[in-house]
């Protein structure tokens, strides 16, 4: 188990109080996250549908493809008795839905029988719970008032334990390794594809005392003119002199992610280049200055907003967003977002990526930092250079 009884108790009682603010009798959770938060279940699985059954009280039942369901046990804390797996003769078919045999399985427990007021919660904006799964679910569990539980265990998640503080440091130190080998494999002559090979296998390798694990987006290397668009990849062109590539991966230990971005420019930078790096550095330089308990999200962007302004420079999209715990498609916690209309509070042991991101005609430049809430201001979790990166 990567967490103690304890830790895993007070998580489901910090969820279950949330959902007695939010008139929940019972809530149903598919994302895998959210199951690893909750349970410790940690399996490439989530291809098929699952779900745990949260009730307000009692036991917790969790429902996956019979093959996935049998060895659940081997991360989970759950006792095998409250595991179920369903038929694979309901495995991606037209006719009919896993959760179909799931209804009728909660039926058997009892747990609809014993339904008399309230709601049930659905995490209706998981990327893995399908408008399928929502219209079966209503079908075969007629007697539930289902609603949006609107992210309500990723909120839980936001504030993070000790424990998951120490994971993130562990993270940190992959992540460095990966950004090392990004910047020794990107160089004149070598193909993008060989260099983004290189990151995940440092990405896996991990180090000495945190081993590595897979992140829930590979790493991203827009090149040349293409720096002015986020989240592209690679692809078996070769790097060329005069070229920009922007760097951003995540290192990963147990699940938990620290990501991290840079830009590496194979030769002297342009005037344009260098004046937008200098500025953005700066930028987020002052962001990280202005993180401690008591600010707000929004200030931390109005920081952003003035000292880029001071440049003449702006940027419409956000700076930053809650990490933690992570599958793919996406690093974020999909809560709290740093942007001027977000006016979410800093607490101590929030943690977040923070991102200079400039995304210019033909041309850009990214550097980020993921970063802990300390009892007085900001712990930032890597430790490498923080400026445009420049190999001849």
């Amino acid at each position: 188990m990567t967490f103690t009884e304890d830790e895993y108790s007070r998580r489901l009682a910090a969820v279950r109080e949330r959902m007695t603010r939010q008139n929940l009798t019972a809530l149903i959770v598919t994302d895998p996250s959210n199951l690893y938060y909750l349970l410790g279940y940690n399996a490439l699985s989530f291809y098929t549908p699952q779900m745990l059954y949260v009730p307000l009280e009692g036991e917790l039942y969790f429902f996956a493809r019979a093959m996935d369901a049998a060895g659940a046990f081997r991360t989970s804390w759950l006792p095998q008795d409250q595991t179920f797996g369903y038929p694979e003769t309901f495995v991606q078919r037209k006719d009919t839905h896993p959760f179909v045999w799931v209804g009728q399985k909660l039926r058997e427990l009892g747990v609809v029988n014993n339904f008399s007021h309230g709601q049930v919660g659905l995490e209706m904006d998981s990327y893995y719970f399908s408008p399928r799964a929502f219209e079966v679910l209503v079908k075969a569990l007629p007697e539930y008032r289902f609603t949006d539980s609107y992210e309500l265990v990723n909120w839980v998640r936001v504030v993070k334990s000790p424990a998951e503080i120490d994971l993130m440091r562990g993270a940190a130190r992959v992540c460095e390794s990966a950004m090392e080998a990004a910047f020794e494999s990107v160089e004149i002559g070598r193909r993008q594809c060989d260099a983004a090979a290189a990151i995940m296998s440092a990405q896996v390798k991990g180090t000495d005392a945190f081993g590595g694990d897979h992140p829930a987006i590979v790493p991203m290397l827009p090149t040349g003119a293409g720096a002015d668009t986020p989240h592209l990849t690679w692809s078996d062109q070769a790097f060329i002199a005069g070229e920009t590539t922007v760097v951003e991966l995540a290192g990963v230990f147990r699940r938990y992610h620290v990501p991290m971005a840079r830009t590496i420019v194979l030769g002297t930078p342009s005037t344009r280049l260098d004046y937008l790096a200098k500025s953005t550095g700066e930028a987020l330089n002052a962001v990280l200055d202005a993180v401690r308990p008591g600010a707000t999200t929004s200030d931390l962007a109005q920081t952003w907003n003035i000292a880029l302004a001071e440049h003449g420079l702006h940027k419409p999209s956000r700076i930053g967003y809650s990490i933690g715990i992570a599958y793919a498609p996406d690093w974020g916690e999909r809560t709290v977002s740093i942007r001027t209309d977000d006016d979410t509070v800093l607490a101590e042991n929030m943690t977040f990526h923070i991102i200079g991101g400039m995304w210019m005609d033909d041309y850009g430049y990214e550097v980020s930092e993921a970063v802990r809430v300390t009892d007085s201001g900001v712990e930032t979790f890597t430790s490498f250079p923080r400026h445009l990166l420049t190999k001849e």
